[in-house]
């Protein structure tokens, strides 16, 4: 039996709600405690404006607390996200203003890796500049074999300091370097080859490719992802002793979890295991 059913808790909380530039669904692909978060401003190719972070981090921080399993980020229009919002950038030229943006933007991306579920970009389009730092800094992206990604921020002088922090842990640093330098698009089979995204497939079959790669993740103990994933990224920045040493007690603690004891038991007996919902 998987440890995700009809009954496993899904988010109820108020907070987790849409709006006219972000639209939020539950139970998503037709799975409980899948939150399926999308970009809606398809006119303005999904710009990151003030508004929208602070949408983004008010839906996310509330999913984070909430009895979802898995979060697609996914976008409506031909972009998934064209990054910052120049317009309003351009309108408001003041030092302050931009710290406050870019500190903003960055407290959402920490928001995504530090939550507990996974996240998954659903890349139907165009991902340029924080729209590919977006990207990047979900856990898994799966692409539409048409979509595009950039950081070109260079091309307009302005150098893309913030996608480079997680692009550069995604990818190797010359081929990083190259795109941050260049702002040259790469095409979603460079971009998985880059290690950029995990998958690519045509636009019409990317709901369903999405759908089973949050399937495949809701089927493993709710414990086991989420303590998983916290220290995924906490060995990552750290020396190799370090890290060894974190994932040690990391699994030790795991392995008391009455599901890896489950998990432990079934292999011994031979038989698939039987996770409580």
């Amino acid at each position: 039996m998987n440890s995700f059913s009809p009954s496993s808790p899904s988010p109820s909380d108020s907070a987790i709600a849409s709006s006219d530039t972000l639209l939020v669904e539950h139970a998503a692909y037709g799975l409980p405690g899948v939150v399926r978060v999308t970009l809606n401003r398809p006119g303005a190719f999904n710009a990151l404006s003030m508004q929208v972070l602070d949408e983004l981090q008010a839906t996310f921080s509330a999913i984070s607390t909430s009895g979802a399993r898995v979060v697609v980020l996914a976008a409506e229009g031909r972009a998934f996200c064209a990054g910052h919002d120049l317009k309003e950038m351009q309108a408001t030229p003041s030092l302050d203003f931009y710290q406050k943006l870019f500190a903003r933007c960055s407290a959402l991306m920490m928001t995504i890796q530090r939550m507990p579920q996974p996240v998954i970009a659903r890349v139907q389009g165009t991902a340029t500049a924080a729209g590919c730092q977006l990207v990047a800094m979900c856990d898994l992206a799966v692409a539409a074999d048409t979509a595009r990604f950039a950081t070109s921020g260079v091309n307009y002088g302005l150098f893309c300091s913030t996608p480079a922090v997680p692009l550069s842990r995604n990818v190797g640093r010359k081929a990083a370097f190259e795109m941050l330098m260049t702002g040259d698009f790469i095409d979603a089979a460079k971009a998985r080859e880059l290690g950029l995204i995990n998958h690519m497939t045509p636009l019409d079959a990317l709901d369903t490719d999405v759908a089973a790669l949050a399937k495949s993740i809701c089927e493993k103990p709710a414990a086991a992802v989420s303590t998983g994933k916290s220290l995924f990224y906490r060995q990552l920045e750290t020396g190799i002793e370090a890290a060894y040493q974190m994932a040690s007690q990391a699994i030790a603690c795991n392995a008391i979890d009455p599901a890896a004891q489950e998990g432990m038991q079934a292999f011994v007996e031979k038989r698939a295991p039987r996770w409580k919902a």
